[in-house]
């Protein structure tokens, strides 16, 4: 990543000096001049250091390049408008960090796609320049798009392959410490048949294969990591099935229902990103009504190996996306990661910063796409 990261920069290194420095890059060699020169001669060199810095300032302007819009798309993992407010403050910040980098940004679009699915697409299309998308999504448009990020995270106090683990350690606690990776939780709610299923787990005993299906799944759309593709491969390290095996599986299109449903005992089991029961905690006895806390009611039953994080990936059929704007782009996110506001902004999908990202990062989710779709080609 180092290495990429030096890249980046070095394909910054023409536009970053003529929009960064602007007159402080003249000055400074202006008087290195004026040293080594007769004194007679300073008046003459001072006045051609001045036309310079002017001539320098112009070119600077001239440089930067406009962009009338640059359209960015997230996918629907909360509640749209929440997606939609949180993210506001991100127009201004990206159009002042591309200033200094050499564009001059008109416009930030910023809209949440229907579904995973769709924000590949547009990205694919083009209809999308920029899109914040889990590695699921982007291995499976990766013809469409490019990967310029990977998110760090917040670590969290529990990171065991053992879901009694998860039980007995609860609740989950942020840690300081930055991860490019998480896992996929298996979550069983207050039904019946998912304290039935909790009361297995936490016994030490093992799950059967009746005894997850006869319970009510939700689960994300097919190209979501944590909602689907890891759970799917979960299901068939224990038991030789898929997702698609399950007699009684829904669709939520958002963790926001998938929780509000898990609380209602419309489902007994929902599939999600560790820990995703600290951003719910409050909705739980508010919203969604709830007398005890989500970490009394909830328990975890399955645990999946390590997802890389999400993206950001960038279409390749843009007609704003050249290799000098994909670097920009990088150095802007980055920098915006890196201040206080920008994580604040970031928060929404639990990101904390970014870092530089290369194709073959993602190989294990290709891994996983090319099981799932042998998997569901079987069926």
């Amino acid at each position: 990543m180092k290495k990429l990261a030096t890249m980046l920069l070095a394909g910054l290194m023409c536009v970053g000096l003529l929009a960064g420095c602007g007159q402080g890059s003249g000055t400074q060699e202006s008087t290195s001049t004026e040293g080594t020169e007769s004194t007679e001669n300073a008046g003459t060199d001072a006045a051609e250091a001045a036309a310079e810095d002017t001539a320098a300032a112009e070119e600077t302007g001239a440089e930067n390049k406009t962009i009338e819009t640059l359209r960015i798309a997230f996918v629907p993992s909360r509640e749209p408008e929440e997606i939609i407010t949180a993210t506001e403050p991100l127009k201004q910040l990206l159009t002042d960090e591309l200033a200094k980098l050499g564009y001059d940004v008109k416009e930030v679009d910023i809209t949440v796609g229907t579904s995973y699915e769709a924000v590949g697409e547009a990205l694919s299309a083009g209809t999308a320049d920029v899109g914040l998308i889990p590695g699921g999504t982007y291995v499976l448009y990766d013809d469409g798009c490019d990967v310029l990020l990977t998110a760090t995270r917040d670590g969290l106090s529990i990171d065991s392959d053992n879901a009694k683990d998860w039980n007995d350690n609860a609740p989950t606690e942020p840690t300081t410490e930055q991860v490019t990776s998480y896992r996929a939780l298996i979550i069983a709610g207050p039904s019946e048949k998912g304290k039935e299923l909790a009361a297995k787990v936490n016994a030490g005993e093992e799950l059967t294969w009746e005894d997850v299906s006869s319970a009510n799944w939700s689960v994300a759309n097919s190209s979501s990591p944590a909602g689907y593709i890891y759970p799917s491969l979960w299901l068939q390290e224990n038991f030789e099935k898929n997702i698609t095996d399950l007699p009684h599986a829904v669709q939520s299109d958002s963790y926001g229902s998938a929780f509000a449903r898990l609380a209602s005992g419309q489902v007994d089991v929902l599939c999600t990103y560790a820990d995703a029961r600290r951003d719910y905690e409050d909705e739980w006895t508010g919203e969604y009504a709830m007398t005890n806390s989500i970490w009394d009611d909830t328990a975890v039953i399955g645990v999946t190996p390590a997802i890389y994080n999400d993206t950001i990936s960038v279409s390749k059929t843009s007609p704003i996306m050249d290799d000098a704007f994909k670097a920009a782009l990088s150095e802007a996110f980055i920098n915006i990661g890196n201040t206080e506001a920008g994580k604040e902004v970031i928060a929404i999908y639990s990101h904390n910063g970014y870092l530089p990202a290369k194709s073959s990062d993602y190989d294990s989710e290709r891994a996983a796409q090319e099981m799932i779709q042998t998997l569901n080609t079987a069926q």
